[in-house]
């Protein structure tokens, strides 16, 4: 018998392969029994969690006989791949799973703020038609996109962003084989009239964005975050909001999460945020859970995963 811990819900289809799979016993730390008396009285042998369980080394410690810490998702800022991969545990996760999904919402916050229509939707419910009057908008066709990490999610935001009619360029940190073209971050910054995220939090990312990025920004430009929060600097990026310095800001993702009710940046005018919400799309939420589930099932029946899913694998 296999023993398989959920520190979270999973998809209710992938919940059905782990059910009804054979050998396998689940246990629940979102259930009514406490994380450390399941740990305490059962050997686990699979981790599974998605954006919040935390597989350290703690949990490491109290699982001896782990094979698998599995993330139902894509980034492992959750998982401590390091501490791991030196006790040769297997790190899955789904890469590629959300990039359709984390595009799409690239651009819809684009468009919400290129063309004001979170307030325009706002003023026609309140009431207010004649606010067309005032209305102070624009389109992204003829504007320069400016993506930071063209690797899945940015290489379908800059198609997207093509067929509007936007002129792309990105900076990654390796140039890469692309139809888009490639410019120094500087360059990247300063052209663009709106700048999109897309690259992994990293020690090198950590506020890569940060106040001598901001000066050289245009002040009309949009800057969008579907990445990792702590690649901006927040304070600053309030800063340049309040005094005009830039036009807006679009994220699904902010430095700390959830953030504080007074956190400021929340109810700026000119700034949209989401609530990490751009993955949890019910067919990418699916798609997440059962292919992380599936391949949990198969390592512990000494079968192969598929090979891009286990993340440490040259390190094994």
């Amino acid at each position: 018998m296999q023993n398989v811990l959920l520190l979270e819900t999973i998809a209710d289809d992938a919940l059905a392969l782990l059910t009804n799979a054979e050998n396998i016993k689940i246990f629940t730390a979102y259930g009514d029994t406490p994380l450390e008396k399941i740990l305490a009285e059962n050997t686990i042998h699979a981790v599974i969690t998605r954006g919040k369980g935390q597989v350290n080394k703690a949990l490491m410690d109290a699982c001896p006989d782990l094979q698998v810490a599995a993330r139902c998702g894509v980034g492992l800022d959750n998982v401590d791949v390091k501490e791991a991969t030196l006790r040769k545990i297997k790190v899955v996760n789904a890469p590629g799973s959300n990039a359709s999904t984390i595009a799409e919402h690239t651009i819809s916050l684009m468009l919400m703020l290129q063309r004001n229509l979170y307030q325009s939707i706002n003023e026609v419910k309140a009431g207010n038609w004649n606010w067309r009057n005032q209305f102070q908008g624009d389109e992204l066709n003829g504007k320069t996109l400016g993506i930071l990490g063209l690797g899945n999610i940015g290489k379908k935001v800059a198609k997207i962003a093509d067929a509007l009619g936007m002129n792309v360029i990105y900076w990654s940190r390796t140039e890469g084989d692309s139809a888009y073209k490639f410019a120094t971050f500087e360059e990247v910054i300063s052209q663009s009239d709106v700048i999109s995220i897309h690259l992994p939090y990293l020690p090198e990312t950590h506020h890569l964005i940060d106040e001598k990025a901001f000066s050289l920004m245009k002040p009309h430009v949009l800057l969008i975050n579907t990445a990792r929060g702590t690649i901006i600097d927040q304070d600053i990026l309030f800063k340049k909001l309040e005094n005009k310095s830039i036009a807006g800001f679009g994220a699904d993702v902010l430095a700390t999460e959830p953030p504080t009710p007074n956190d400021p940046l929340l109810t700026h005018p000119k700034a949209l945020i989401t609530a990490h919400v751009g993955s949890l799309t019910a067919t990418t939420y699916t798609k997440m859970c059962v292919s992380t589930v599936n391949n949990v099932l198969a390592i512990l029946s000494g079968k192969a995963p598929q090979t891009e899913s286990v993340f440490n694998r040259n390190d094994l």
